[in-house]
C-alpha cells in the first residue's frame, strides 16, 4: 500500500468570497486591507489567519478571520459562509498525489501542482477543491453530503495503490 492517510479535519469557519463588478478596485481595496493581494487563478493567498483559494475566475475560498471582507467588497460582490456544506479532508504521506490519480480527472502529479497551488476537479463523479499544503499534504473540501463516500472511496483505492 502506497502511504497516504485519509483523515476528515474538524469543522472550520469557511466562506466564498466572490467579486461581480470592478475587480480592479476590490483588489486594490483587498491589498490594503489584507496585506497580500488576491491570489491569482489556481493559486493562493495569506496565512493561517486569513487565507484565500482561489478556484473560479471571480470566487476566492477563505479560511480564517473574514472579518475585514464585507467592507472591502462593498457592492461588488458577497462573502457567502459555506461551512455548513464542506468538509476539509485532509490526505497525507507520501503518496497523495497518486492517490487523487485514482478517480481524478487532472494530473496531481504535475509539478505545476505545488505547494500553495489550488484546483477543482471531479473525483468519483464528486466536485471537490484541492489546496496543496505541503509536499506531504494536500486538503480536499469536499461537499458534506458526498464525505462519507469519497473518504470510503479514498481509502479503498489507497489500499490498491503500490
Amino acid at each position: 500500500m502506497t502511504d497516504v492517510t485519509v483523515s476528515s479535519l474538524p469543522s472550520a469557519p469557511l466562506w466564498a468570497f466572490e467579486i461581480w463588478s470592478n475587480p480592479e478596485a476590490v483588489a486594490t481595496r483587498f491589498a490594503a486591507v489584507a496585506g497580500f493581494a488576491l491570489p491569482k487563478m489556481g493559486a493562493s493567498g495569506g496565512g493561517d489567519a486569513l487565507r484565500l483559494i482561489r478556484y473560479e475566475p471571480t470566487v476566492w475560498l477563505v479560511e480564517g478571520d473574514a472579518t475585514a471582507l464585507p467592507s472591502i467588497l462593498e457592492n461588488d460582490g458577497a462573502l457567502t459562509a459555506i461551512g455548513g456544506g464542506v468538509t476539509r479532508v485532509l490526505l497525507s504521506g507520501e503518496g497523495w498525489r497518486r492517490l487523487l490519480m485514482e478517480g481524478g480527472v487532472f494530473d496531481a502529479e504535475s509539478p505545476a501542482f505545488a505547494v500553495g497551488s489550488s484546483a477543482a476537479t471531479i473525483i468519483d463523479h464528486v466536485n471537490i477543491r484541492l489546496h496543496v499544503l505541503s509536499e506531504d499534504a494536500c486538503l480536499a473540501y469536499v461537499p458534506l453530503s458526498y464525505t462519507q463516500g469519497i473518504i470510503h472511496f479514498w481509502q479503498e483505492a489507497a489500499k490498491a495503490l503500490d
